[in-house]
């Protein structure tokens, strides 16, 4: 599976990829969680959102951009259909090389504190805990991860 830009044509399986990746993750939260209602056309046409799939299948996409002296990772979501083959971990490993290329010092990113999954995969990947902190209605916990170029 290749990774590039999205295109609006991609808008669908954007959603259609968010849906699914975050739907579990609505009763813990009590609410749809933030990537559900991200206003993805928008962020497409800002050029920050990149899909990984083949053909016109969306098997994951990330939103990422440049914040200050690093990269902010917005959003990473692989559909349940390709999960548990790596397309997160690529998805991310991607995000980091735009920042190193980009002179960035580092990556940061937040999830949900009710996401418990993420809490210890990216620690595995390298990213220490920031903080916590409630913000736009949600439980955020935040993580950064220094890169070397």
């Amino acid at each position: 599976m290749d990774i590039r830009p999205a295109k609006m044509t991609d808008l669908r399986g954007i959603h259609g990829c968010a849906k699914a990746a975050y739907s579990i993750y609505v009763p813990r939260i009590g609410k749809r969680p933030a990537p559900m209602v991200a206003d993805f056309e928008r962020q497409i046409g800002d050029g920050i959102v990149h899909v990984l799939g083949s053909g016109r299948t969306v098997a994951g996409y990330a939103v990422f951009y440049a914040r200050g002296d690093h990269v902010h990772l917005e959003n990473v979501a692989v559909h349940p259909d390709f999960q548990s083959m790596g397309y997160g971990i690529q998805l991310i490993t991607f995000v980091e090389q735009f920042a190193i290329e980009a002179g960035a010092a580092a990556v940061e990113l937040y999830t949900n504190a009710k996401m418990t999954e993420n809490l210890t995969l990216y620690p595995k990947l390298g990213y220490a805990e920031m903080g916590r902190r409630h913000e736009d209605g949600f439980d955020r916990v935040f993580f950064r991860k220094a890169l070397t170029g």
